[in-house]
This record gives structure tokens, C-alpha cells and sequence, in this order.
């Protein structure tokens, strides 16, 4: 039982953000979702407390009808083939979950088909005529991912219906110019199409007054923040239904194919799953969604905030018997490289090619995913970092510390606890210290600070290391062994208390460890209990609980993201070529060499450098956008080609005459036009 603010709770239903089944999970979803939500799970399991862990596939929607298509099999065949994968990636890295479920399952497509009912029978929905794209020679309404035309806001010409991969805006299939459909390649026609909406509308004051004013202090910035924009910018309806053949069908008579829209059914997901648990462990499933002292928490990634703070409570709101989630500990995004991670690019790093690549290291993913996770802000995973927190982190403190205690006690003991006896003022400051680890880790765990929490535990680790290495046992055992005796006993009961609090974050570590002390699991309640281990407690043999990563498997990684970045340069097409002008038009450019003198960032900017630069007819100031590619010291004294008859322009405050040309490469990178050898400034360009 846990009581928050003043509220007790007897149980907490644990969800995590169901994965699409179209592809591999990889270390964004890890790092986002679901090590927070397993640490959590574990953390609470650990304290005795009633906890429901909650996952699953979701396995409906269009991109997984378009992989199908493209890969010639069925929707079906893609689901299972992913959800397969992704289930036993979970459990090989030791994501905890009490039910692994999928939308596909009967189960759920009956439980989201009662919650549509309930709703449509109450006159909860709007019923919309509207008009949708058409493939007259398919046969067939058009998802708006089967639809291709040119973006109207930066004229991509393979912009998608419902957003432009180029410029990354928002858009509705009847924006696009000259639209087609992907099917038949042909120009849709409209035509009108029946749907239901939910009405948010008609729920943004409640939802002003439930997370504005009520979850103003308990709810992360960045959650809270991007609620208050969407509800301030003011809610519209949201269509419920599609016409689609993939998915739960719209309960309704006279809806063949239509199906309810898959950001309505994926989170009936969680309940549809827990239903799946009760009827495999026989338990009750309702009281873990519908009793007022249930604890609902949701861990997502910043990009499903919107949906499980506002659309789907907005749901369970007007079904009327479910909780609301209590809170949404979402993460931003994970980076790679300095890159965005991208699935389309390949440019990830996949969780079952990790478990293959690096076998019995889970737990050094999950400490790397988590002590540099992105809880407030985007932040960046490196392979060089990933080394360093093993090899520098968990091998030299964690496992050295560990290693050398065991060792030590076979070496002088016979592998048995010796007795402690006189405590001096060293060793009861240690144990004081020792009592206070719980408590603060428990505290950012209850916070949802999960990177702070494990560098709690880490700080154990190290206040055990500085301990042993501090006493030098070794130096001393032949003069007095009943002092070796004593510092060996704390530095076990150190290492028998690590054994509790890294299990919710090292779960493989913890049970390793607790092999080598010989001992069971224990429970978190027990932690910072000096005397965990008893005098002549026998010792298994030591074994490394951490190993060194080499500097080859390193390589072999960003070899491999090279390789991706180099496939993907390839594979891009070139930028469609812009209309024809004539020479006249071309002859007004006067285009010349120049050098650099000078360069300087400008205040306030991320990509804006303030150039001076000798044209051979001047020294003028030029404002470039290259400072996210180039420093102001590299390029000092490079020769350059100059537009120098462009109409001057001032840009923060300082006039720009002219512009540097620059050719930006598939990746996005930019390189300096320049001839190929030395010529004076002022020579044409023709």
C-alpha cells in the first residue's frame, strides 16, 4: 500500500507505450519507455507493493498495411513476425512485464469494440459526412499514407497525406498539389464517406481544470508544458473511424469496411491486455482500471504525450467507468551519434542485434540507457560513452569493488563472512551511510528520477570501493586479521545491500551477485541493513560481474552506422532540378573568389556566422549559415566563391552583402564551393 499526497493507494497499474509492430524495438523505445517503466515496476514489486505491468504490440494501423503491400504478404504475417521479435527482445533484456499482449488478439478487439459501443449508444460521438480521397481503379477509399503529392509548404514532391518528411509539417491529404494515390498510381477523387468523431471540444474545460490547474505541481515539466499548448491552442473533433480493412471493426451496422482509428483502439490496448492477464491467471482485471484506490501511470515517449494525457483520459472520461491516469512520467527523444535516430535509415541501434552482438551484457545497456537518459531533454547515446560507462563505471567500481571483496574473503577466510568485531569511528560512519542509500534512492525513484536514483546506487558502489581501498586489508592481515575481519564483513554487508538496490536497475547484476554472496533475493525493506550476512556464511566462487569492452567491438559498431550512413547517401535521390531559366537570367550573377579574413559566431544563433571577406573588388560582411558545420578557426583563410551582386540583407541586426555558395550533400552537410586551386580574389565565376 503507498500513500501520495495524502492519497492511499492499494495497487498501481504500470503502462507502457505498446510498440508498432512494423519493425525491430530500438534503444529510443528502451531508453523513453520501457527500462524507466521496468525499473519502476521492478522498484515497487521490490517494496511487497500490488503492481500489474502492462504491455503489448499494436498491430494496427496503415504503415503496417503498407509494409505488407510492399513486402507482398499479409497484414497479419508482418504483425506476427514483429510482435514475436519484439516479445523476445523484451524478455532477453529482462523488461519485467506481468502480461506481453497484442492488438490483434480477440480479446481486444472485443473489449475495444464494447468501449466504442458503450459510447456510440450514449451519444458520446459526432456523426461526420466528409469528404476523403478515392481510388476509383483500387476500388477504394485512401488512408492519408497512400496518398503522395507536393508538399505546398516547401514543394517536396513526395510529400505524404498526413505529413511532409521533408520539412516535417502537418498536413491534410487535400492540402497536397497534384495528388496521387500509391495504389494505382492514379489521381484520387473525392467522395463523401461517413465517421464519428470525439468531440474534445466539448471536454477542454474539464481537461483545463483535471491537468491545468490539477496537475500543475506532480506532473513533469515537459509533459505539462506540451498539454498546456495543445489545450490553449483549443481542441477540435477527432475522427474515431477510418476506412481501412486492418484493424477492429466499427461496431455499427452498415460500416463494412470502416475500423476505429488506431490512436482509439491502442490505448484500449492496456485494458483489452489486462483483461488477457485475468484470463490467464485467473484474476480480477476490473480492479486494476476502475477502483478509485488504483494508482494508473502510463510511461511513453514525448511524441504519445498528447494522446495519453488528453485524448485517451478524454475516452475513459466519457465511457465513465474507468480512473484517470494519477500521473505520465513521458521522456523526450534519444539521440544517436549526434543524429536523429531514424528507422527509415537504419540509423539505430537494434535491441535483438545488441542482445546477439553483445551477449550477457543486458545489464550494461540498461545502465547506459539510463544514466544517460533523456528525462527533461533530448540527449545522445555514443558508443564511446557506452564503452567508458562499462569499462570506467560498473567494471572499475561496481565489479572491482565486489571482486576484490569476495577474492579477499576466500583468500583469508575460506570463503566464509568473518566476524565483525570493535567497530572503529570509520567503519560506523560508513554504516551510517550505508542506512541513509535506501531512502534517498527510493525517494528519486518516487520522483521519477530514475537517472538520479541510479547514480544513488552507483554512489554505494563507490562508498564500498573508497572503504576497502581506504583500510588496504591487505597490508595488514598478518598483523591483525580480526581488523581484516571486520572490514571484509562491512564491505560484504555493502555488497549484499547492492544486491537490493540494483536490482530494479541491473536486474541480471543483482542475481549474479547474489549466486557469488550465496544468498536469496531480498526485498527493498531490508536494505541498509548491516547485517544481512551472518558470520560463517559460506561464499560461492567470485566471478567478474562486468567485462572489459574492447576497443574492436567499438569499431565494429560505428562501422556499422557508417556503413548505414553511407547506404542511405546512396540510396537518396538528388534534389528534383528547379525550372529552366534563360541566359539572361543566369548572365545577372556575378559570382567571383573570395578569401576569408575574419569569422565570428553570432550572439543568439545556432547557425549563423559573421563573415568578412575579401572579394577583389571590396572587404565586405557577409552573413553565412554554416556555424552547425563549420568553426570560425577552421575556415580562416579559405578561398571561396561569392554571389556578390545579391541585394544586401539584414539579418539580426547586422547587413549581409552577398552569399557564400555552398553544396549541401545527401546527408545534409554542407561544403564550400571553391576552385580547385588558388586563383586572385576577384576572379569571375563562368
Amino acid at each position: 500500500m503507498d500513500t501520495i499526497d495524502n492519497k492511499t493507494f492499494k495497487r498501481t497499474t504500470i503502462t507502457s507505450a505498446l510498440p508498432y509492430a512494423n519493425g525491430p524495438v530500438h534503444i529510443g523505445h528502451l531508453a523513453g519507455v520501457y527500462i524507466p517503466a521496468d525499473i519502476y515496476a521492478r522498484y515497487l514489486r521490490s517494496k511487497q507493493e500490488e503492481v500489474l505491468f502492462i504491455g503489448g504490440s499494436d498491430e494496427h494501423g496503415v504503415p503496417i498495411t503498407i509494409k505488407a503491400r510492399n513486402e507482398g504478404i499479409t497484414p497479419q504475417q508482418v504483425v506476427d513476425k514483429y510482435h514475436e521479435m519484439i516479445r523476445q527482445s523484451f524478455e532477453e533484456l529482462g523488461i519485467s512485464f506481468d502480461i506481453y499482449s497484442r492488438t490483434s488478439l480477440p480479446v481486444h478487439h472485443e473489449t475495444a469494440s464494447a468501449f466504442f459501443r458503450k459510447m456510440y449508444e450514449e451519444g458520446k460521438f459526432i456523426e461526420k459526412t466528409t469528404q476523403q480521397y478515392y481510388d476509383e481503379e483500387a476500388g477504394q477509399f485512401l488512408a492519408d499514407r497512400y496518398i503522395t503529392g507536393i508538399c505546398p509548404h516547401c514543394s517536396f514532391e513526395k510529400a505524404y497525406g498526413d505529413q511532409c518528411e521533408k520539412c516535417g509539417t502537418s498536413l491534410n491529404a487535400t492540402d497536397l498539389i497534384q495528388p496521387r494515390s500509391m495504389l494505382s498510381g492514379q489521381k484520387p477523387v473525392l467522395r463523401e464517406t461517413r465517421h464519428w468523431f470525439l468531440p474534445l471540444d466539448q471536454y477542454e474545460g474539464w481537461l483545463r481544470e483535471w491537468i491545468l490547474e490539477g496537475h500543475k505541481d506532480d506532473w513533469k515539466t515537459n509533459v505539462y508544458g506540451q498539454c498546456k499548448s495543445w489545450i490553449d491552442q483549443g481542441l477540435q473533433p477527432r475522427a474515431v473511424t477510418r476506412d481501412l480493412d486492418w484493424g477492429v471493426k466499427v461496431p455499427v451496422d452498415g460500416t463494412d469496411g470502416k475500423v476505429l482509428y488506431v490512436w482509439f483502439d491502442a490505448p484500449i490496448g492496456y485494458i483489452s491486455a489486462t483483461r488477457h492477464w485475468a484470463i490467464q491467471k485467473g484474476g480480477d482485471w476490473e480492479k486494476w482500471w476502475k477502483s478509485d484506490d488504483t494508482r494508473l501511470l502510463h510511461f511513453i515517449g514525448k511524441d504519445n504525450i498528447v494522446f495519453h494525457c488528453i485524448i485517451f483520459p478524454a475516452m475513459l472520461r466519457a465511457e465513465g467507468s474507468y480512473i484517470l491516469p494519477w500521473n505520465v512520467p513521458a521522456n523526450e527523444f534519444l539521440n544517436l551519434e549526434g543524429d536523429k535516430i531514424s528507422t527509415s535509415r537504419n540509423w539505430a541501434v537494434w535491441l535483438h542485434e545488441y542482445l546477439e552482438e553483445f551477449p550477457g551484457q543486458q545489464d550494461v545497456l540498461r545502465y547506459v540507457l539510463c544514466a544517460n537518459a533523456p528525462e527533461t531533454k533530448d540527449n545522445d547515446f555514443t558508443w564511446k560513452d557506452f564503452q567508458t560507462r562499462n569499462n570506467s563505471e560498473l567494471l572499475a567500481i561496481f565489479g572491482n569493488f565486489v571482486n576484490r571483496t569476495v577474492v579477499l574473503t576466500h583468500k583469508y577466510f575460506e570463503g566464509r563472512v568473518p566476524v565483525q568485531a570493535e567497530l572503529l569511528a570509520s567503519d560506523q560512519a560508513v554504516l551510517e551511510e550505508l542506512r541513509l542509500f535506501p531512502g534517498r534512492i527510493a525517494y528519486s525513484l518516487d520522483q521519477f528520477r530514475f537517472r538520479e536514483a541510479l547514480g544513488e546506487v552507483m554512489n554505494l558502489a563507490r562508498l564500498g570501493n573508497k572503504y576497502l581501498t581506504d583500510h588496504e586489508p591487505w597490508k595488514i592481515f598478518q598483523t591483525d586479521p580480526e581488523r581484516v575481519g571486520t572490514i571484509l564483513n562491512l564491505s560484504l554487508q555493502i555488497c549484499a545491500n547492492l544486491a537490493i538496490v540494483c536490482e530494479p536497475f541491473l536486474p541480471f547484476t543483482a542475481k549474479k551477485l547474489n549466486q557469488i554472496l550465496n544468498i536469496q533475493e531480498s526485498f527493498w525493506l531490508q536494505a541498509g541493513n548491516p547485517s544481512l550476512l551472518q558470520s560463517g556464511h559460506l561464499l560461492n566462487t567470485p566471478e567478474f560481474l562486468f567485462v572489459k569492452i574492447e576497443d574492436e567491438a567499438i569499431e565494429a559498431q560505428l562501422r556499422k552506422l557508417e556503413e548505414a550512413r553511407m547506404a542511405n547517401l546512396l540510396a537518396a535521390p538528388a534534389p528534383e532540378a528547379k525550372p529552366d531559366i534563360d541566359f539572361e537570367s543566369f548572365s545577372k550573377m556575378d559570382i567571383r573568389t573570395g578569401t576569408i579574413l575574419e569569422a565570428v559566431k553570432v550572439p543568439k544563433t545556432k547557425k549563423l556566422l559573421k563573415l568578412k571577406v575579401n572579394t577583389g573588388i571590396d572587404t565586405r560582411t557577409i552573413v553565412s549559415g554554416i556555424a552547425e558545420h563549420y568553426s570560425p578557426e577552421e575556415i580562416i583563410g579559405r578561398q571561396v566563391c561569392v554571389l556578390v551582386n545579391l541585394a544586401p540583407r539584414e539579418i539580426k541586426g547586422i547587413e549581409s552583402r552577398g552569399m557564400i555558395l555552398m553544396a549541401e550533400d545527401r546527408s545534409g552537410a554542407l561544403h564550400f564551393v571553391m576552385p580547385s586551386g588558388e586563383v586572385t580574389n576577384g576572379s569571375e565565376v563562368k
